[in-house]
Protein backbone atom coordinates (compact mmCIF):
# COMPACT_ATOMS: atom_id res chain seq x y z
CA UNK A 1 0.00 0.00 0.00
CA UNK A 2 2.77 2.40 0.99
CA UNK A 3 0.36 4.68 2.84
CA UNK A 4 0.79 6.31 6.23
CA UNK A 5 -1.51 4.82 8.86
CA UNK A 6 -2.12 7.88 10.99
CA UNK A 7 -4.45 6.13 13.42
CA UNK A 8 -1.72 3.68 14.36
CA UNK A 9 1.06 6.25 14.90
CA UNK A 10 1.60 8.21 18.12
CA UNK A 11 1.70 11.98 17.64
CA UNK A 12 5.21 12.17 19.05
CA UNK A 13 6.45 9.70 16.47
CA UNK A 14 5.10 11.85 13.64
CA UNK A 15 7.61 14.55 14.57
CA UNK A 16 10.34 12.27 13.29
CA UNK A 17 8.87 12.62 9.80
CA UNK A 18 9.49 16.37 9.50
CA UNK A 19 11.65 17.31 6.47
CA UNK A 20 15.35 17.65 7.10
CA UNK A 21 17.58 20.31 5.57
CA UNK A 22 20.22 17.59 5.35
CA UNK A 23 18.28 16.18 2.41
CA UNK A 24 19.22 18.96 0.02
CA UNK A 25 21.42 16.71 -2.12
CA UNK A 26 21.56 17.29 -5.86
CA UNK A 27 19.71 14.48 -7.60
CA UNK A 28 19.23 14.15 -11.35
CA UNK A 29 15.73 14.95 -12.55
CA UNK A 30 13.58 12.06 -13.79
CA UNK A 31 12.91 11.38 -17.46
CA UNK A 32 10.60 14.10 -18.91
CA UNK A 33 7.17 12.56 -19.46
CA UNK A 34 3.95 13.45 -21.26
CA UNK A 35 0.43 12.07 -21.16
CA UNK A 36 -1.01 10.29 -18.12
CA UNK A 37 1.67 10.76 -15.46
CA UNK A 38 -0.45 10.45 -12.30
CA UNK A 39 0.56 7.28 -10.49
CA UNK A 40 1.29 5.72 -7.09
CA UNK A 41 3.53 2.72 -6.32
CA UNK A 42 4.50 2.02 -9.95
CA UNK A 43 5.73 -1.31 -11.33
CA UNK A 44 6.98 -1.05 -14.92
CA UNK A 45 7.80 -3.72 -17.51
CA UNK A 46 8.72 -3.84 -21.22
CA UNK A 47 6.26 -6.38 -22.61
CA UNK A 48 6.99 -8.87 -25.36
CA UNK A 49 4.61 -6.95 -27.67
CA UNK A 50 6.97 -3.97 -27.52
CA UNK A 51 4.85 -1.80 -25.25
CA UNK A 52 5.79 -0.61 -21.79
CA UNK A 53 3.17 -1.11 -19.10
CA UNK A 54 2.96 0.53 -15.69
CA UNK A 55 0.60 -0.85 -13.05
CA UNK A 56 -0.09 1.02 -9.84
CA UNK A 57 -2.20 1.59 -6.75
CA UNK A 58 -5.50 3.21 -7.72
CA UNK A 59 -8.51 1.78 -9.54
CA UNK A 60 -8.60 -2.00 -9.82
CA UNK A 61 -4.80 -1.87 -10.24
CA UNK A 62 -4.51 1.09 -12.59
CA UNK A 63 -2.73 0.61 -15.93
CA UNK A 64 -0.81 2.89 -18.30
CA UNK A 65 0.85 2.05 -21.61
CA UNK A 66 3.74 3.63 -23.51
CA UNK A 67 5.67 2.99 -26.72
CA UNK A 68 8.83 4.81 -25.63
CA UNK A 69 8.81 5.27 -21.79
CA UNK A 70 8.16 8.99 -22.36
CA UNK A 71 4.52 9.32 -23.36
CA UNK A 72 2.00 7.37 -21.28
CA UNK A 73 -1.66 6.70 -22.05
CA UNK A 74 -4.36 5.64 -19.60
CA UNK A 75 -5.16 1.96 -20.22
CA UNK A 76 -7.86 1.37 -17.64
CA UNK A 77 -7.25 -1.33 -15.04
CA UNK A 78 -5.67 -4.75 -14.75
CA UNK A 79 -9.05 -6.17 -13.71
CA UNK A 80 -12.53 -5.22 -14.85
CA UNK A 81 -13.78 -5.66 -11.27
CA UNK A 82 -12.33 -6.79 -7.93
CA UNK A 83 -12.24 -10.54 -7.24
CA UNK A 84 -14.79 -11.30 -4.53
CA UNK A 85 -12.24 -12.37 -1.92
CA UNK A 86 -10.70 -8.88 -1.82
CA UNK A 87 -13.72 -7.69 0.17
CA UNK A 88 -12.57 -9.80 3.11
CA UNK A 89 -9.87 -7.18 3.64
CA UNK A 90 -11.59 -3.90 2.83
CA UNK A 91 -15.09 -2.74 2.00
CA UNK A 92 -14.16 -1.26 -1.38
CA UNK A 93 -12.09 -4.07 -2.89
CA UNK A 94 -9.21 -1.60 -3.18
CA UNK A 95 -5.85 -3.21 -4.16
CA UNK A 96 -2.45 -1.68 -3.47
CA UNK A 97 1.18 -1.74 -4.54
CA UNK A 98 1.37 -4.21 -7.46
CA UNK A 99 4.54 -6.02 -8.53
CA UNK A 100 4.90 -7.22 -12.14
CA UNK A 101 7.36 -9.90 -13.29
CA UNK A 102 7.81 -12.49 -16.05
CA UNK A 103 8.80 -16.14 -15.67
CA UNK A 104 7.90 -19.56 -17.04
CA UNK A 105 6.21 -18.06 -20.09
CA UNK A 106 3.73 -15.97 -18.09
CA UNK A 107 3.46 -12.56 -16.52
CA UNK A 108 2.84 -12.57 -12.75
CA UNK A 109 1.12 -9.68 -10.99
CA UNK A 110 1.30 -9.59 -7.21
CA UNK A 111 -0.69 -7.05 -5.18
CA UNK A 112 -1.99 -6.38 -1.66
CA UNK A 113 -5.44 -5.88 -0.15
CA UNK A 114 -5.88 -4.40 3.31
CA UNK A 115 -7.34 -1.45 5.23
CA UNK A 116 -5.71 1.58 6.78
CA UNK A 117 -4.28 1.06 10.24
CA UNK A 118 -4.51 -2.76 10.36
CA UNK A 119 -2.35 -5.74 9.49
CA UNK A 120 -5.39 -7.87 8.66
CA UNK A 121 -3.98 -8.05 5.15
CA UNK A 122 -3.38 -10.33 2.20
CA UNK A 123 -1.13 -10.55 -0.84
CA UNK A 124 -2.66 -12.05 -3.98
CA UNK A 125 -1.40 -13.07 -7.41
CA UNK A 126 -2.71 -13.14 -10.97
CA UNK A 127 -1.19 -14.36 -14.24
CA UNK A 128 -1.48 -13.32 -17.87
CA UNK A 129 -0.04 -14.59 -21.17
CA UNK A 130 0.58 -11.02 -22.39
CA UNK A 131 0.76 -8.74 -19.34
CA UNK A 132 -1.82 -6.42 -20.88
CA UNK A 133 -4.72 -4.87 -18.93
CA UNK A 134 -7.86 -7.00 -18.98
CA UNK A 135 -6.02 -10.30 -19.57
CA UNK A 136 -5.37 -11.28 -15.95
CA UNK A 137 -6.59 -14.44 -14.22
CA UNK A 138 -6.62 -14.16 -10.45
CA UNK A 139 -5.31 -17.08 -8.37
CA UNK A 140 -6.23 -15.88 -4.89
CA UNK A 141 -4.18 -15.48 -1.74
CA UNK A 142 -0.41 -15.86 -1.67
CA UNK A 143 0.27 -14.93 1.95
CA UNK A 144 -1.78 -13.33 4.72
CA UNK A 145 -1.31 -11.63 8.08
CA UNK A 146 -3.58 -11.09 11.05
CA UNK A 147 -3.57 -8.73 14.02
CA UNK A 148 -1.73 -11.39 16.04
CA UNK A 149 1.24 -11.28 13.62
CA UNK A 150 4.30 -9.06 14.00
CA UNK A 151 4.30 -8.20 10.28
CA UNK A 152 1.95 -6.82 7.64
CA UNK A 153 1.32 -8.78 4.42
CA UNK A 154 1.33 -5.89 1.93
CA UNK A 155 3.78 -4.35 -0.59
CA UNK A 156 4.95 -7.55 -2.33
CA UNK A 157 8.15 -7.75 -4.40
CA UNK A 158 9.22 -11.05 -5.94
CA UNK A 159 12.78 -12.13 -6.81
CA UNK A 160 14.26 -15.45 -7.95
CA UNK A 161 17.48 -16.45 -6.19
CA UNK A 162 19.58 -19.62 -6.20
CA UNK A 163 16.93 -21.69 -7.90
CA UNK A 164 14.21 -20.59 -5.47
CA UNK A 165 11.54 -17.89 -5.53
CA UNK A 166 11.24 -15.29 -2.78
CA UNK A 167 8.89 -12.47 -1.89
CA UNK A 168 9.82 -9.41 0.15
CA UNK A 169 6.89 -7.66 1.83
CA UNK A 170 5.96 -5.55 4.83
CA UNK A 171 4.99 -2.15 6.09
CA UNK A 172 5.34 -0.69 9.58
CA UNK A 173 4.64 -3.61 12.03
CA UNK A 174 8.42 -4.15 12.45
CA UNK A 175 9.26 -3.47 8.82
CA UNK A 176 10.38 -5.61 5.90
CA UNK A 177 10.10 -9.39 5.81
CA UNK A 178 10.68 -12.16 3.24
CA UNK A 179 9.14 -15.56 2.61
CA UNK A 180 9.85 -18.36 0.12
CA UNK A 181 7.29 -19.05 -2.63
CA UNK A 182 6.42 -22.21 -4.51
CA UNK A 183 7.48 -21.45 -8.12
CA UNK A 184 4.69 -23.63 -9.53
CA UNK A 185 1.85 -21.81 -7.78
CA UNK A 186 3.54 -18.50 -7.00
CA UNK A 187 2.23 -18.79 -3.45
CA UNK A 188 3.99 -19.00 -0.10
CA UNK A 189 5.24 -22.43 0.91
CA UNK A 190 3.14 -23.53 3.91
CA UNK A 191 5.09 -23.12 7.13
CA UNK A 192 7.98 -21.33 5.42
CA UNK A 193 10.27 -19.25 7.62
CA UNK A 194 9.43 -15.53 7.64
CA UNK A 195 12.81 -13.79 7.45
CA UNK A 196 13.33 -10.27 8.86
CA UNK A 197 15.23 -7.89 6.54
CA UNK A 198 14.85 -4.29 7.74
CA UNK A 199 13.25 -2.21 10.47
CA UNK A 200 13.60 1.02 12.44
CA UNK A 201 14.76 1.30 16.08
CA UNK A 202 11.48 2.78 17.30
CA UNK A 203 7.75 2.51 16.66
CA UNK A 204 6.00 2.96 14.27
CA UNK A 205 8.86 1.28 12.32
CA UNK A 206 8.21 3.47 9.28
CA UNK A 207 9.77 1.39 6.53
CA UNK A 208 7.81 -0.29 3.73
CA UNK A 209 7.58 -0.83 -0.02
CA UNK A 210 10.65 -3.06 -0.40
CA UNK A 211 12.20 -4.06 -3.70
CA UNK A 212 15.12 -6.50 -4.05
CA UNK A 213 17.40 -6.61 -7.10
CA UNK A 214 20.52 -8.67 -7.88
CA UNK A 215 23.67 -6.96 -9.19
CA UNK A 216 27.03 -8.67 -9.23
CA UNK A 217 27.56 -10.74 -6.08
CA UNK A 218 25.02 -8.77 -4.04
CA UNK A 219 21.30 -8.50 -3.48
CA UNK A 220 20.19 -4.90 -2.96
CA UNK A 221 17.22 -4.05 -0.77
CA UNK A 222 15.54 -0.74 -1.62
CA UNK A 223 12.81 0.47 0.74
CA UNK A 224 10.65 3.55 1.31
CA UNK A 225 11.12 5.25 4.69
CA UNK A 226 8.96 7.75 6.59
CA UNK A 227 5.57 9.14 5.52
CA UNK A 228 3.88 9.07 2.13
CA UNK A 229 0.49 10.16 0.84
CA UNK A 230 0.49 13.73 2.18
CA UNK A 231 1.20 15.62 -1.04
CA UNK A 232 3.91 18.24 -0.59
CA UNK A 233 4.05 17.40 3.12
CA UNK A 234 5.16 13.83 2.38
CA UNK A 235 8.56 12.84 3.78
CA UNK A 236 9.04 9.58 1.87
CA UNK A 237 12.59 8.75 0.86
CA UNK A 238 14.35 5.68 -0.54
CA UNK A 239 17.15 3.92 1.34
CA UNK A 240 19.22 0.91 0.32
CA UNK A 241 21.39 -1.83 1.76
CA UNK A 242 22.95 -4.99 0.37
CA UNK A 243 23.73 -8.60 1.24
CA UNK A 244 25.39 -11.63 -0.35
CA UNK A 245 22.28 -13.63 0.64
CA UNK A 246 18.76 -12.79 -0.53
CA UNK A 247 17.47 -13.36 3.01
CA UNK A 248 20.10 -11.06 4.54
CA UNK A 249 21.55 -9.75 6.70
CA UNK A 250 21.49 -6.46 4.76
CA UNK A 251 23.89 -3.65 5.67
CA UNK A 252 24.57 -0.16 4.35
CA UNK A 253 27.93 1.20 3.12
CA UNK A 254 29.03 1.90 6.71
CA UNK A 255 28.30 -1.67 7.75
CA UNK A 256 25.21 -0.73 9.79
CA UNK A 257 22.56 -3.48 9.57
CA UNK A 258 19.20 -2.53 8.12
CA UNK A 259 17.73 -4.43 11.07
CA UNK A 260 19.38 -1.82 13.27
CA UNK A 261 18.15 1.30 11.48
CA UNK A 262 20.81 1.36 8.74
CA UNK A 263 20.30 2.19 5.08
CA UNK A 264 22.12 4.53 2.70
CA UNK A 265 19.99 7.43 1.51
CA UNK A 266 19.39 6.82 -2.20
CA UNK A 267 16.74 9.43 -3.10
CA UNK A 268 14.96 12.13 -1.10
CA UNK A 269 12.95 15.29 -1.75
CA UNK A 270 14.62 17.85 -4.01
CA UNK A 271 13.19 20.82 -5.85
CA UNK A 272 9.69 20.09 -7.12
CA UNK A 273 10.11 16.33 -6.51
CA UNK A 274 8.72 15.72 -3.03
CA UNK A 275 8.57 12.43 -1.09
CA UNK A 276 9.92 9.98 -3.68
CA UNK A 277 9.16 6.32 -2.94
CA UNK A 278 7.03 3.31 -3.86
CA UNK A 279 9.99 2.19 -5.96
CA UNK A 280 10.60 -0.78 -8.25
CA UNK A 281 13.43 -1.71 -10.62
CA UNK A 282 13.16 -3.01 -14.17
CA UNK A 283 15.67 -3.85 -16.90
CA UNK A 284 15.28 -2.59 -20.45
CA UNK A 285 17.63 -2.82 -23.42
CA UNK A 286 20.51 -3.86 -21.18
CA UNK A 287 19.97 -0.95 -18.77
CA UNK A 288 18.59 -0.89 -15.22
CA UNK A 289 15.85 1.63 -14.46
CA UNK A 290 14.15 2.62 -11.23
CA UNK A 291 10.50 3.66 -11.20
CA UNK A 292 8.95 5.56 -8.29
CA UNK A 293 6.29 8.11 -7.51
CA UNK A 294 6.86 11.63 -6.21
CA UNK A 295 4.58 14.51 -5.26
CA UNK A 296 4.90 17.39 -7.70
CA UNK A 297 5.28 20.70 -5.84
CA UNK A 298 4.58 22.50 -9.14
CA UNK A 299 1.27 20.62 -9.55
CA UNK A 300 -0.40 20.92 -6.13
CA UNK A 301 1.34 17.81 -4.79
CA UNK A 302 -0.07 15.44 -7.44
CA UNK A 303 1.59 11.98 -7.32
CA UNK A 304 3.47 11.47 -10.58
CA UNK A 305 5.73 8.89 -12.23
CA UNK A 306 9.49 9.18 -11.86
CA UNK A 307 11.85 7.19 -14.10
CA UNK A 308 15.65 7.27 -13.92
CA UNK A 309 18.43 4.99 -15.12
CA UNK A 310 20.00 3.07 -12.25
CA UNK A 311 23.79 3.25 -12.26
CA UNK A 312 26.38 1.38 -10.21
CA UNK A 313 29.57 2.68 -8.61
CA UNK A 314 32.90 0.85 -8.85
CA UNK A 315 32.40 -0.52 -5.36
CA UNK A 316 28.96 -1.80 -6.28
CA UNK A 317 26.49 0.71 -4.85
CA UNK A 318 23.47 1.96 -6.82
CA UNK A 319 23.27 5.56 -8.01
CA UNK A 320 20.47 7.58 -9.59
CA UNK A 321 21.50 8.60 -13.11
CA UNK A 322 20.51 11.41 -15.46
CA UNK A 323 18.24 10.13 -18.28
CA UNK A 324 19.60 10.39 -21.79
CA UNK A 325 18.05 12.98 -24.08
CA UNK A 326 17.82 10.33 -26.80
CA UNK A 327 14.27 9.38 -27.73
CA UNK A 328 13.66 5.67 -27.15
CA UNK A 329 12.04 3.50 -29.81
Amino acid sequence: MKRLRLAAIPAAALLAFLPSTAQAADYPDPLPLTGQQIIHDPTVHHLENGLYVAYSTGGVIGARLSKDLRHWDDAGNAFAEPPSWWYEYNSTGDPWAPDLSYRDGRYWLYYAVSSWGTNHSAIGVATSPTGMPGTWTDHGKVFTSETTDAWNAIDPAVIPANGKLWMAFGSYWTGIRMVELDPATGKAIPGATVHHLATRPDAPYAVEGAYVVKHGPYYYLFASYDACCAGVNSTYKIRVGRSTSVTGPYTDSTGTPLLNGGGDLFLASHGRYIGPGGESVFRDQGEDWIAYHYYDADDNGTPELGLNPLGWTRDGWPTLEQPSSTIRH
